[in-house]
C-alpha cells in the first residue's frame, strides 16, 4: 500500500494571517510530504507494507517506521481541522460544548488550559484534546512523534508545536501562534471527531 498525501481542505493562503502560505508550503508541502515519502520507503518488504496508517501506529515498535507513520497521521489530523478565516465554525456546540464545560468548567477555561499545554510543552511535539471512553475530555502532551493512537486514545483536536509549524510566521513567539491557532479552527470538524 502506498500512502498518499491528502489534499488540504483550504487553499494555501486561506489561513493568513494566522498561518501564512509560506508556512503552509513548507509545513505541508515539504515536512508532511517528507514524512509520507519516508514512510512509504521504509515499509517496503515489511509486515507494515499493506496495512493502514492507524494499524502501523498501533503495531510498529518505536523507531523510524512508527515515527514517520505517526507524523503523517498527526499532520493530516492537524491540517484537516482548519478552514479559511470567516468560513469556519468558531465555537463548539451541543454535545461537545457540554463535554468541554463538564471537563474544564467552561469553554474559556478549556482554551486557557489547552493553550498552556501547547505553550509549555518542552521542545517539539503536540498538544492534544482526547475523548475518553466515558465521553469526558482530557488534554495531553506528546513529545516529538508521539501519537494518541499508540495509546488507544481517541484524539479530537491537536496543536503542532514543532518549530516548523510557526517559526516562519512567529519566530520564537510560540504563544502568539497558539493564540492565532484558535481563529482558524473549524469546530464542525472537531465536533464530528467527538461524535465518531
Amino acid at each position: 500500500m502506498t500512502h498518499q498525501l491528502p489534499p488540504l481542505p483550504f487553499s494555501a493562503n486561506d489561513l493568513d494571517p494566522a498561518i501564512s502560505s509560506v508556512t503552509i508550503g513548507l509545513h505541508y508541502g515539504k515536512h508532511h510530504q517528507a514524512y509520507l515519502n519516508n514512510l512509504n520507503n521504509l515499509i517496503v518488504g515489511t509486515p507494515f507494507e499493506n496495512i493502514s496508517l492507524e494499524a502501523i501506529i498501533a503495531k510498529a515498535p518505536a523507531g523510524p517506521i512508527f515515527n514517520n507513520a505517526a507524523q503523517v497521521f498527526n499532520h493530516t489530523f492537524y491540517f484537516d481541522q482548519f478552514k479559511a478565516q470567516g468560513k469556519a465554525k468558531k465555537r463548539p456546540e451541543n454535545e461537545l460544548l457540554k463535554a468541554i464545560e463538564k471537563s474544564f468548567g467552561s469553554y474559556d477555561k478549556f482554551v486557557e488550559a489547552f493553550s498552556t499545554s501547547a505553550a509549555t510543552l518542552f521542545g517539539s511535539g503536540w498538544a492534544w484534546l482526547i475523548r475518553e471512553q466515558d465521553g469526558s475530555l482530557v488534554i495531553t502532551q506528546e513529545s516529538n512523534a508521539g501519537c494518541p493512537l499508540a495509546k488507544q486514545q481517541k484524539p479530537i483536536l491537536t496543536c503542532d508545536v514543532w518549530e516548523h509549524a510557526y517559526y516562519m510566521d512567529y519566530q520564537n513567539r510560540r504563544a502568539d501562534y497558539i493564540k492565532a491557532f484558535w481563529d482558524i479552527l473549524d469546530w464542525a470538524v472537531i465536533e464530528s471527531r467527538y461524535r465518531k
